[in-house]
């Protein structure tokens, strides 16, 4: 099979040349969330590539979360970094390079520390907001589906209440992948009465926990929390093995 010319490979690559272009725009702030990428032909000119080098970054751009198109408007700076890890992370399950149990470890991990800067960074809004949560969660007369829908609620308060946004972004992407692959987990733990109560007494002490700042006791919800995920993520795993 004939090797490609170096003018050919050098063809190849001239997308990379308006990708590094887009970057620079952004690192020099004239680009930022919202702002429309100048016209296909415009780009072309500028950088003395072809149009078609000019759609193939911005594709790339797209998956990768960074831009964003509009047909009819154009192309524009966004920030849809939690889909394209979403869709990253899928694909290392199908792949086989991930599994159910590193996905928790990691949740883990990352929910145990912005929990702890929660203690510190929880803004008045994020208190009342856990406080809200938790007092719904206490009624304990919800739908399944209702109560899912508070825990994911609980969880991303407490990650926004870090005050690191990497943390809220990384966290839904973790659990996204996880509702995809499992989709019907958190039902599965709440749909046992023993299980589910224990999962609120985990949650109402993570959040007692940061409105007296105490970080050990909730240190040990999290890890209360987790170990019963852990657990029924182990008993599937296991039936799906036998099945």
């Amino acid at each position: 099979m004939p090797q490609k010319t170096n003018s050919l490979q050098d063809s190849d690559r001239m997308y990379v040349r308006v990708i590094d272009y887009i970057k620079q725009e952004i690192t020099a702030g004239r680009l930022q969330i919202g702002s429309k990428l100048p016209p296909e032909r415009t780009m072309a000119e500028m950088l003395g590539v072809s149009r078609n080098s000019v759609r193939e970054a911005v594709r790339v751009l797209e998956i990768m979360g960074t831009t964003v198109s509009v047909q009819g408007a154009g192309h524009f700076i966004a920030n849809n970094f939690e889909s394209a890890l979403v869709e990253t992370l899928s694909l290392m399950f199908v792949l086989k390079e991930l599994d159910f149990r590193q996905v928790s470890q990691l949740r883990y991990a990352l929910e145990l520390k912005s929990f702890t800067l929660a203690v510190q960074n929880a803004t008045w809004q994020d208190l009342a907001d856990l406080r809200e949560i938790i007092s719904q969660l206490d009624m304990g007369v919800k739908e399944e589906e209702e109560n899912v829908l508070l825990d994911k609620r609980l969880h991303y308060t407490i990650a926004r209440a870090s005050g690191n946004m990497l943390f809220v972004e990384i966290l839904q992407a973790l659990s996204d992948v996880m509702d995809r692959f499992i989709a019907d987990l958190r039902q599965d733990i709440m749909s046992e009465e023993t299980r589910k109560k224990k999962l609120h007494d985990a949650h109402r002490r993570m959040v007692e926990s940061i409105f007296t700042k105490d970080v050990a006791a909730g240190s040990a919800a999290v890890e209360e929390h987790f170990a019963l995920i852990d657990q029924r993520l182990e008993t599937r795993t296991q039936n799906r093995a036998e099945s």
